[in-house]
């Protein structure tokens, strides 16, 4: 009867040390699958904002007579300055980061150059960015993952290097 008793206690106590061996492993678990979880959100808000910057050239390139940025996002959905409507996006993207399909939105004047996410959340991914993206390297927040468009330079004209030489220096494109 009393090895009973003794027997009792060594498996009380082999049930308590695995439940927090499995209580660690369960924690570690899912801190990999949040990290992977937010590695997958940023990869959807980088092919998401390629989209919106690529949606806004398609604006601003095709535009009869004088290019202009969109002013409203809806914009690219419908634009409207053709006989025939175009659509440069397929549809308004939600921002992966918060789930909404609220944006920053990136202005020269009132007219819309750019988006971003409005996380304040610290990016994972920090470097390793391809092309246009690789301004985004060691941004703390998510806020600074700016997709804007900036319309080619002509370097053929010299009266167009005068003005991309101005226009480089205040710091935006010009619509």
């Amino acid at each position: 009867m009393r090895a009973a008793r003794r027997e009792r206690g060594y498996t009380y106590i082999g049930v308590l040390i695995f439940v927090a061996i499995a209580g660690v492993a369960l924690a570690g678990a899912g801190e990999l699958w949040s990290t992977a979880a937010k590695r997958e959100r940023e990869a959807q808000l980088l092919f998401v904002g390629g989209e919106f910057r690529r949606a806004i050239g398609s604006y601003y390139e095709g535009s009869p007579g004088a290019k202009r940025f969109p002013e409203r996002l809806e914009d690219l959905l419908e634009d409207r300055r053709f006989p025939v409507v175009r659509r440069h996006l397929r549809r308004l993207y939600p921002d992966p980061m918060t789930g909404t399909r609220e944006w920053g939105l990136v202005k020269h004047g009132e007219r819309i150059v750019g988006v971003h996410s409005l996380s304040e959340d610290r990016p994972v991914k920090i470097a390793n960015f391809r092309g246009e993206d690789e301004a985004f390297r060691g941004a703390a927040s998510y806020t600074l993952w700016r997709f804007v468009y900036e319309p080619p330079v002509d370097r053929s004209a010299p009266a167009a290097r005068g003005r991309a030489g101005a226009a480089k220096s205040a710091g935006s494109p010009s619509d």
